[in-house]
C-alpha cells in the first residue's frame, strides 16, 4: 500500500514562485523565435523574390525544430536537470539568429530557423515539466503562468520587430536578436540551479490513468497527438498569416503586426484563466471549451474583414485559443506517470508544433492556389472539428463507468485535496 510522504518545504514556497517568474521571463525572451517569421515574412519574400508558400517555409522549419527539440530537450532535462537544455537553447538561438542575418538565399535562412526552433524548445515543455514538480494544489495555474511566456513574447515582439525591420532591415534585426538572446538567457540560469523537490516522490510511484479510459498509455498518447496536431493547424492560420492578410487587404503590415500583438496579449488572459478553470473542471473539459470557441473565431474571420472587425476578431481569437496548448500539459499530468511527464509532454507538444508548422505552410499554399485566404480559414475550421471530436470522446470516456476489473483512484500527485478520479489503481 502506498504511504504518502510529507511534502518538501519548498513545494509552493516563494522559491517555487520565483522559479515560475524566471520561467515566464525565459519564455518571453525565447518566444521571439515563434513570432519573428510572421513579422519579417513580407520583407523576406520581397528580398528573395519567392512565393508566399516558400516564404512561409522558415516558419515551418522553426516549428519542426521546436517540435523535435521538445523531445530532445525533455530527455536532457530528465537526465541532467533544466540547466543544460536552457544553456544549449541559448547558444542555438544566438548562433542561429546571427547567422540568419548573413544568408544569401531562402534555403539557408529556412535551415537556420530550424536551429532557432530547436533552441527555443528548451524554454517551453522542459520548463513546464520542471515547474510542475514544484506545485501540488496550484499546479494548473503555475503551468498556465509559465506557458504565458510565449504570449508575452507575442505581445511585445511583433511591434518591436516591425519597427526594427522598417528602420534597420531584417538582416540587422536578426543579428541583434542573436546578441540579445545570449546576453539575457544565460544569466537567468542561476535562478534555476535547484533540483525540483518532488523528484524523489515522482520517481517512487507510477500512475496509469489511461486504462481508466479503456486505452493503453501509448494509444492515449497517440490520440492526444492527433488532437494537438489538428487544433494547431487551425490555430496557425491567423497567427502566421494575419500580418500578410492585412497587407493584402490594403491595411498595411503594421496594422497586421498590431493585430498579432493584440491576439497574443489577449491569449495571456486566456492562459491564466484556463489555469483557474482547469483546476476546477479538469484539463480535458477546459481544452474542449477553448477549442470550440477557437472554431467560432475562425468562422467570424470568414464573414468580417473590415479593419475594426479584424481587430475585434483577433482579440477574440486570442481569448478563445490562448489556453488550449497548456491544457495538453495538464492532461499529461492527469493521465500519465509524473516520472515520465517530460517525455510524454515533449511528444504531445511535438505534435502541436507539427500542426503549427503544417498549418502555416498549408495556409500559404492555399493562398497561392486560390488567391485569397478564405479557403484557408475554412481549412482551419475543418481541422478544428477533429480536435473538438476527440476531446468530446475523452470527456465522455472519463465520465463512463470503469470496465470490469478496473477500479479508479485519484491522482495523489496532483493535490493533497480530494480530486476527481482519473484512472486505475
Amino acid at each position: 500500500m502506498h504511504t504518502s510522504a510529507p511534502l518538501p518545504a519548498a513545494i509552493e514556497s516563494p522559491i517555487a514562485w520565483l522559479r515560475v517568474l524566471t520561467a515566464l521571463v525565459l519564455g518571453a525572451i525565447v518566444g521571439v523565435a515563434m513570432w519573428s517569421v510572421p513579422v519579417v515574412l513580407p520583407a523576406v519574400q520581397a528580398d528573395f523574390g519567392v512565393a508566399r508558400a516558400d516564404a512561409s517555409l522558415p516558419y515551418t522549419l522553426a516549428m519542426l525544430g521546436y517540435a523535435v527539440g521538445g523531445v530532445l530537450m525533455g530527455r536532457l532535462s530528465d537526465r541532467f536537470g533544466i540547466l543544460l537544455p536552457i544553456a544549449v537553447g541559448a547558444c542555438a538561438l544566438s548562433v542561429g539568429y546571427i547567422a540568419a542575418g548573413f544568408v544569401p538565399n531562402l534555403a539557408l535562412f529556412a535551415l537556420l530557423y530550424g536551429v532557432i526552433g530547436l533552441g527555443a524548445s528548451a524554454a517551453f515543455g522542459p520548463l513546464i515539466a520542471d515547474v510542475s514538480q514544484w506545485f501540488t494544489r496550484r499546479r494548473g495555474i503555475a503551468i498556465a503562468i509559465v506557458s504565458c511566456g510565449q504570449y508575452v513574447a507575442g505581445t511585445i515582439w511583433p511591434p518591436v520587430l516591425q519597427h526594427l525591420v522598417a528602420t534597420q532591415g531584417w538582416r540587422a534585426t536578426h543579428i541583434g536578436l542573436g546578441v540579445f538572446c545570449a546576453l539575457t538567457m544565460l544569466p537567468l540560469l542561476f535562478a534555476l540551479r535547484r533540483r525540483p523537490p518532488m523528484a524523489a516522490v515522482v520517481a517512487a510511484d507510477p500512475f496509469g490513468g489511461a486504462a481508466g479510459l479503456g486505452l493503453s498509455p501509448n494509444a492515449l498518447l497517440a490520440l492526444l497527438c492527433v488532437a494537438g496536431l489538428a487544433c494547431c493547424v487551425a490555430m496557425a492560420m491567423p497567427q502566421v498569416h494575419i500580418v500578410a492578410y492585412c497587407g493584402d487587404l490594403g491595411y498595411g503590415v503594421a496594422r497586421g503586426a498590431e493585430m498579432l500583438s493584440l491576439m497574443l496579449g489577449a491569449g495571456i488572459i486566456s492562459r491564466i484563466a484556463s489555469g483557474f478553470v482547469a483546476d476546477r473542471i479538469g484539463g480535458v473539459a477546459t481544452l474542449l471549451l477553448g477549442s470550440g470557441l477557437q472554431g467560432v473565431a475562425l468562422l467570424l474571420y470568414l464573414f468580417f474583414d473590415g479593419l475594426a472587425s479584424l481587430y475585434v476578431i483577433s482579440a477574440l481569437f486570442g481569448l478563445f485559443q490562448g489556453g488550449i496548448v497548456p491544457m495538453y500539459a495538464l492532461i499529461v499530468r492527469e493521465y500519465f506517470s509524473p516520472r515520465e511527464a517530460a517525455t510524454r509532454l515533449g511528444v504531445v507538444l511535438m505534435a502541436t508544433l507539427f500542426g503549427m508548422a503544417l498549418g502555416g505552410w498549408m495556409s500559404g499554399a492555399i493562398f497561392d492556389l486560390t488567391g485569397s485566404y478564405r479557403a484557408a480559414f475554412v481549412n482551419g475550421l475543418l481541422w478544428n472539428l477533429i480536435n473538438v471530436s476527440i476531446m468530446l470522446w475523452l470527456l465522455a470516456a472519463a465520465g463512463a463507468p470503469p470496465r470490469p476489473g478496473v477500479s479508479r483512484r485519484c491522482d495523489r500527485f496532483t493535490s493533497d485535496r480530494p480530486r476527481p478520479c482519473r484512472g486505475p489503481t
